[in-house]
């Protein structure tokens, strides 16, 4: 019987719905016998932001000489991603509503599963802002107060227009992180989004259950990828910071300043592999 829910969230830049397969492979091993006791799920909202992509980078390439083409290109799928995702977010039907609607989708997966069952996050790079946002926004609309974009803004219309039907009072607690015990974020760029804000409208997640436990791992080498703990609003409080060498130590060829084999890497690395796998062991034990 399934005791734990593992739902994985993909970062920037082009990326294929198998993306969480390696990471979940791995986790099995280090799981042995408890493995089957875990469900594992992955969000992918990609799909929403590639299409439009890849038609701007085959205007470009047939159209105009640019040298660079691998860093352009990932200049222009990751931070196209980042820029669609908060742009105009507010409209109806938004890149950001889009992608919360892949993440409750999900979250609705393994609720049919098991109800009740606890949740650990593992979120990449910009997934970790997506899912950040994702759960900000459900505690926000659980305690009564306005949302102004996302499907947390009406979650019953989302349901009804999604779903054809009217969510539980159970799995709209699950949908919300009501059942959350652990997140793991790596290459975590969350300073990126709120460095612009006043630090009075700096507020991080709540702790989702008395269980909840967020650990951060950021390689020093990954320009996109940033410790949390130094942050304000409560952030040294909730979560726990570990340095990681997920790149081996290689050097860039591309920038002196940052190992694009850093940002990629994170779930690779057997120190991050190893904390999923406990919280995972903790949970399902």
């Amino acid at each position: 019987m399934a005791e734990v829910a593992l739902i994985t969230v993909h970062g920037m830049g082009e990326t294929p719905p198998t993306y969480a397969d390696g990471l979940m492979d791995s986790l099995r091993g280090r799981l042995g016998a408890l493995a089957g006791q875990v469900v594992m799920r992955s969000v992918y909202y990609q799909k929403i932001l590639q299409d439009n992509q890849n038609s701007i980078w085959e205007q470009t390439r047939a159209h105009a000489t640019v040298r660079y083409a691998d860093l352009r290109k990932f200049v222009l799928f990751g931070f196209g991603d980042a820029a669609g995702l908060e742009n105009r977010k507010e409209i109806p039907g938004s890149v950001y509503e889009l992608a919360q609607g892949e993440i409750a989708k999900t979250l609705l997966s393994a609720h049919a599963v098991r109800p009740d069952m606890p949740v650990v996050f593992a979120a990449q790079s910009l997934g970790c802002q997506v899912l950040s946002s994702y759960i900000y926004d459900a505690q926000k609309a659980a305690r009564g107060h306005p949302v102004g974009a996302g499907i947390w803004r009406n979650i019953d219309a989302w349901a009804s227009s999604t779903l054809g039907r009217a969510l539980t009072a159970s799995e709209k607690s699950f949908l919300g992180a009501g059942t959350c015990a652990a997140l793991v974020t790596t290459g975590c760029n969350i300073p990126v989004f709120i460095a612009a804000h006043k630090v009075m409208h700096i507020i991080p997640i709540e702790r989702p259950t008395s269980l909840f436990k967020w650990i951060n791992f950021y390689d020093p080498d990954d320009i996109l990828g940033w410790p949390l703990q130094p942050l304000p609003g409560g952030y040294r409080e909730l979560v726990e910071d570990r340095v990681v060498n997920a790149s081996g130590g290689v050097a860039s060829l591309l920038l002196r300043s940052w190992n694009p084999l850093a940002h990629n890497s994170y779930w690779e690395d057997a120190s991050v592999i190893d904390a999923i796998a406990a919280m995972l062991r903790r949970l399902a034990a």
